[in-house]
């Protein structure tokens, strides 16, 4: 069933999270602890979501899950968030079609990476160019560009402000590639308007410095979108030297992320505060070691993560 779409007035800023997939110990859909895990996302403060993301596990669902826990999320969500969901696939067709499918159930942007497989299947630039061209026809709403290691693909400033300014609704780029703050600054010079959303990534191991840069959206793992808020809303408040303090203050979280957990933190940290019953991850992904999960519960409880205390 199609949803109004969010209309929070473009362009999109602040903290928008990548949810988790929630699955029960069986490793099936868990719906309503997916239901739960995107309350608490907005209880936490996120200005909107993303789903389907390599974070939330994209790689372990069939077609037919994708669909399932793209319309549940934006059932659920039913307006109250801008949701950006993510059709990345390799064919030019496929990912125009899952775009399609979303901006009809009412997500409000799509993210996408350049056509990719394994370790060595790349296009060319003109490949590139077509495969968006084919993307930004088949539908309205804005595109973000994923700029991630993930794709091995180079995506040069120029070929990224070409884009943008060659195809209207291709408007925001989340970088998350080596020197991403020297990335934005590039870009953002580069396509002047055309470059509605410069967006920090990478579970803002860079915050600062893409903020700096001119970055006006993170895309963060989904595990404390409150602690990012203590940075984002100060900065674009104009107190830097607040937002380089909360930094300071939730940076050894977001390092034990990015460096010691991945995709698992989040959900780690959401069953331990009740959101959710089960932080399993599809095999062959890895649960995380005790030690590892006790470090991280560690430091979120020394922040007083809302997570840790949203489901009690």
């Amino acid at each position: 069933m199609p949803v109004t779409p969010h209309k929070a007035q473009r362009p999109y800023r602040g903290v928008f999270p990548v949810a988790p997939t929630i699955f029960d110990e069986r490793g099936e859909l868990d719906l309503e602890g997916q239901r739960r895990c995107i309350d608490f996302m907005i209880d936490a403060g996120s200005h909107g979501i993303c789903i389907l993301a390599n974070f939330s596990e994209q790689f372990v669902l069939t077609d037919d899950e994708r669909e399932t826990v793209m319309h549940a999320v934006l059932e659920h969500v039913a307006g109250r968030v801008p949701v950006i969901v993510t059709t990345t696939h390799f064919s030019s067709a496929v990912c125009a079609a899952r775009s399609k499918q979303a901006e009809a159930a009412g997500a409000a942007m799509v993210m996408v990476m350049p056509p990719y497989h394994g370790a060595t299947f790349r296009v060319p630039e003109k490949g590139i160019v077509e495969f968006f061209k084919v993307l930004s026809g088949a539908i309205n709403i804005p595109i973000m560009i994923q700029d991630a290691p993930v794709a091995g693909t180079p995506l040069s400033v120029e070929l990224l402000a070409r884009l943008a300014r060659d195809f209207a609704n291709i408007r925001y780029f989340k970088v998350e590639v080596p020197f991403a703050a020297a990335k934005l600054r590039s870009l953002i010079e580069t396509g002047g308007s055309a470059i509605e959303g410069p967006w920090d990534g990478e579970e803002a191991i860079t915050l600062m410095a893409d903020l700096d840069a001119g970055a006006t959206g993170a895309m963060t793992g989904g595990g404390y979108p409150d602690g990012i808020r203590q940075i984002i809303d100060p900065y674009f408040a104009g107190d830097r030297e607040k937002a380089k303090a909360a930094y300071e203050r939730w940076l050894p979280l977001i390092n034990y992320e990015n460096r010691q957990c991945g995709l698992i933190a989040c959900k780690a940290m959401m069953q331990a505060g009740g959101v959710i019953k089960s932080d399993t991850v599809r095999h062959p992904l890895q649960p995380l070691h005790p030690a590892t999960r006790a470090g991280l519960l560690e430091l979120a409880k020394e922040r007083d993560a809302l997570a840790l205390r949203w489901g009690k």
